[in-house]
């Protein structure tokens, strides 16, 4: 095997062969390894670049056996939807003995690159990333330091490299959007969550999908697209409640979203399900206490939390996963808020 095989670093690929290549001291090179903040950026970038050239992994990862901890990090942190995140992992994390320490961006799907470096600084086992997306350079470096990550729930496409657990959300949006199409409603909102991330597109398609199956044209004025938030979803419920043909049915992107139609039908003097029929998406506990108990896509957030944090533990011990990409099955959960339309068109 020559220094630049394709296949892998040869044998000899040390530290020091890196700072030979680049013209600096060993003790450069580890500083750099070890995410320390001390060098120049210039020298690290070098260094980086080299460490590419010759495919350096770091080897030797601590095995996660009643030690150590590993990273979960939000985009933003939703108290709803975000604590059934923390719950699956947080089970798999105390059966194995490892700690966890939680962190969010703020609303940002990309991680600044000062929190890389916190991060790389404070060595964890793993990173479990939730709707975020690291760019190909951040990727390079956290497996540079022997950090493994897994994403749950990604925001965007992402490469076989990366392993990811989902859920079939193109499924999801069919179903929704199925259930109130067989009530009998032709007028179907849609208020799905920000158009560059990907779930809320895939429920989108799926909407789509519903209705050509259906031989229903979508009436694109219905289609909107915002935050996760209540505040979104009473904000465009009220702007869809108030046209003059408004529809009689909205698919919320999310349940917390769909608190905010509620709210919404409810300013705008209308019963819901008689008037309005309102399904929202994840069949979060609080689903069921609303009134009317709120029919709802599962998304099994907990599973899917879990099994990215099994799957985190196995990288951290040296096993790769069997597969890189999990999507786990969204089911409808019908309860009292879909009914047939009062007045079918």
């Amino acid at each position: 095997m020559t220094e630049h095989d394709p296949l892998g670093p040869p044998a000899s690929t040390t530290i020091a062969t890196i700072a030979n290549d680049v013209g600096v001291s060993v003790a450069t090179v580890s500083k750099v390894l070890n995410g320390r903040s001390d060098v120049a950026p210039g020298t690290r970038a070098r260094v980086e670049a080299s460490l590419d050239r010759h495919r350096y992994q770091r080897r030797g990862r601590r095995h996660p056996s009643g030690h150590g901890r590993i990273d979960l990090v939000f985009h933003e942190f939703d108290v709803g939807w975000a604590m059934e995140i923390l719950r699956g992992v947080e089970a798999v994390t105390s059966l194995a003995g490892v700690g966890l320490a939680v962190s969010q961006l703020d609303g940002a799907h990309r991680p600044p690159s000062r929190w890389l470096d916190a991060l790389l600084t404070d060595r964890p086992l793993g990173v479990v990333f939730v709707l975020c997306h690291l760019a190909e350079a951040q990727q390079q470096h956290l497996r540079r330091q022997g950090i493994p990550f897994v994403v749950v729930d990604t925001d965007s496409a992402t490469s076989a490299a990366v392993p990811t657990v989902g859920s079939n959300n193109w499924n999801g949006g069919l179903l929704a959007t199925r259930h109130l199409l067989e009530l009998g409603h032709r007028r179907i909102a849609l208020i799905s969550g920000p158009p560059d991330v990907l779930c809320s597109r895939a429920r989108a398609a799926g909407f789509q999908s519903a209705h050509d199956e259906a031989g229903v044209a979508v009436d694109r004025e219905l289609v909107r697209y915002g935050g996760f938030s209540a505040t979104a979803g009473h904000e465009h419920g009220l702007r869809l409640l108030r046209l003059s043909d408004r529809p009689t049915a909205i698919f919320a992107g999310s349940d917390i979203q769909a608190m905010g139609v509620l709210r919404a039908a409810r300013q705008c003097g209308l019963r819901v399900p008689e008037d309005l029929s309102v399904i929202g998406y994840d069949n979060l506990p609080l689903a069921a206490w609303t009134d009317p108990a709120l029919t709802t896509i599962n998304q099994p957030l907990r599973d899917m939390a879990g099994i990215a944090t099994q799957m985190l533990l196995g990288l951290a011990r040296g096993i790769e996963p069997a597969t890189s990409r999990i999507d786990l099955v969204t089911e409808l959960v019908v309860r009292e808020s879909t009914a047939p339309p009062a007045h079918p068109r």
